[in-house]
């Protein structure tokens, strides 16, 4: 309550007055904390791995956080060569060489690629109101899915990813989320349209728990509960960004193709 009670207010400003420059450098740093964390979770024992991690998301974010889409297309294809021409020589254990470089590669992409759309969603027409919508819409759900979950919650939805998450849960949060996204929509934009906003909402529900089961997928991997610490009663930055990056991506996408 006490972490809500400070970060709550702080979006709420951040969102609602922020410029473009002050929004996505927030979300850079918060990309390069879920990128450490990630380095540590994955790359225990190799601070060099750790820093590689961290390097390839965080050049393969800065452009689209502060460039152009040729700048990003370039800097993906100049990493990716140097990646691949660098780890063959890291280590004498070949085999673990190139799983080290495939989880650097999915961690750069899964943070520093994604994570970044929600500057790209900020800078859309209406981009304000619309990441107000998608973060009403997945963090509305995720509550209800909580006391759902809790209240109902017998069958699980993962057992072998997330134990704690149930199929009522499930429900709940889709529930939640339609609420949420159809009374918003009223509010955030000037001409609502509820089937369109229902549709969106059920979808970016379902991201959202897809998001969070993937996050789960990795941390099961490695024997992790829970990364970091940095947010008191709420774990690390990754985990709080789990929920949310798969929605970003998909709500920047449907934007641009239907409402450019």
């Amino acid at each position: 309550m006490l972490t809500a009670s400070v970060g709550v207010p702080l979006l709420l400003l951040l969102v609602s007055r922020g410029s473009d420059l002050i929004f996505s450098s927030v979300i850079f740093i918060f990309t390069c904390l879920a990128l450490h964390e990630y380095g540590r979770m994955v790359f225990r024992d190799s601070l060099l791995d750790q820093i590689l991690a961290l390097g390839f998301g965080v050049l393969l974010g800065l452009p689209i956080f502060f460039g152009s889409s040729v700048s990003s297309t370039i800097t993906t294809g100049l990493l990716l060569l140097s990646y691949f021409s660098i780890y063959p020589f890291i280590r004498s254990d070949l085999k673990e060489s190139l799983t080290h470089l495939a989880w650097v590669i999915l961690g750069g992409f899964y943070l520093g690629f994604l994570v970044p759309h929600w500057a790209l969603l900020f800078r859309l027409p209406e981009g304000r109101a619309w990441v107000f919508f998608v973060l009403l819409v997945v963090m509305t759900g995720d509550s209800v899915a909580y006391f759902a979950g809790r209240a109902f919650g017998k069958r699980k939805l993962a057992p072998t990813i997330s134990p704690g998450k149930t199929i009522a849960g499930s429900v709940g949060y889709i529930a939640g989320s339609v609420a949420a996204g159809v009374v918003s929509g009223h509010f955030l934009f000037s001409e609502p349209r509820h089937v369109e906003l229902m549709g969106l909402s059920i979808m970016l529900a379902i991201l959202g728990q897809v998001g969070d089961l993937f996050e789960s997928w990795i941390k099961r991997v490695f024997a992790v509960t829970g990364p970091g610490g940095l947010l008191p009663g709420h774990g690390g930055v990754l985990a709080r960004l789990d929920s949310l990056i798969f929605p970003a991506v998909f709500t920047t996408a449907y934007l641009r193709g239907f409402h450019s």
